[in-house]
């Protein structure tokens, strides 16, 4: 569960990015983020991963209260988290198996569940088969099904994209949002900032507009711009 209660967000240069904003997503929704550059969407997806604090309000993840969390907890919280970003970050000197598996190491993961774990991981995404290959090896689209295997390796509750298909061809980028259906499907929480019309019209997913730093519109069964 992700709610934010009356989260503002006023940045140093007195920009404010979000105001009073209101939100509550339920375990194993799957949400758009939509909106125009600069709308607040990029602050939101910042205070769910921890990255900035709110100006004022309460943000609750996973039944954790965000903002009391001390230094030493925020790495277990963040575990928690799935994250999947529009330029991919993958490390480019390893290969797909390590790329996910160091996921799995930096959390303390023994070397059998590592074993177990990651290939299962990169069959659900369609990459079994290039384990061994180097990111530069690979196109965009199978880039962002790495970065996706990385991103659900631990099971997260919740599973945050920025933007994943903004480097892909429409093609590639539908077939990635197929994989985080599937994943939405087990039972995963997802939330997708997009600028994706096509996508957002055609899942017909939870919709929620951000406009000027506060929430302009939250439908159920949405499209990318609201129609009466």
């Amino acid at each position: 569960m992700i709610i934010f209660q009356n989260v503002s967000k006023v940045y140093d240069n007195g920009v404010t990015a979000l105001d009073s904003v209101n939100i509550s997503i339920e375990k194993g929704e799957f949400v758009f983020l939509v909106g125009s550059s600069a709308a607040g969407k990029s602050t939101l997806i910042k205070l769910m991963m921890k990255e900035i604090e709110p100006t004022s309000g309460t943000i609750i993840i996973n039944n954790m209260d965000v903002g009391a969390l001390r230094p030493k907890d925020v790495p277990y919280f963040r575990r928690t988290l799935g994250v999947v970003f529009q330029d991919f970050r993958l490390l480019p000197n390893k290969t797909v198996y390590e790329n996910v598996s160091y996921a799995m190491e930096v959390v303390g993961a023994s070397r059998k569940e590592i074993r177990r774990q990651v290939p299962t991981v990169l069959s659900m995404v369609g990459l079994a088969h290039k384990a061994k290959m180097l990111p530069s090896q690979l196109s965009g689209g199978e880039q962002q099904r790495v970065s996706i295997a990385r991103a659900i390796v631990n099971n997260p509750a919740v599973l945050i994209a920025d933007e994943p298909t903004g480097n892909l061809d429409p093609d590639t980028a539908l077939e990635i949002m197929g994989i985080m259906e599937n994943i939405n499907r087990r039972g995963t929480t997802v939330v997708m900032a997009t600028h994706a019309e096509k996508i957002v019209n055609d899942m017909q997913k939870r919709v929620i507009q951000v406009e000027r730093g506060t929430i302009a519109r939250d439908e159920k069964k949405g499209g990318y711009i609201h129609v009466n």
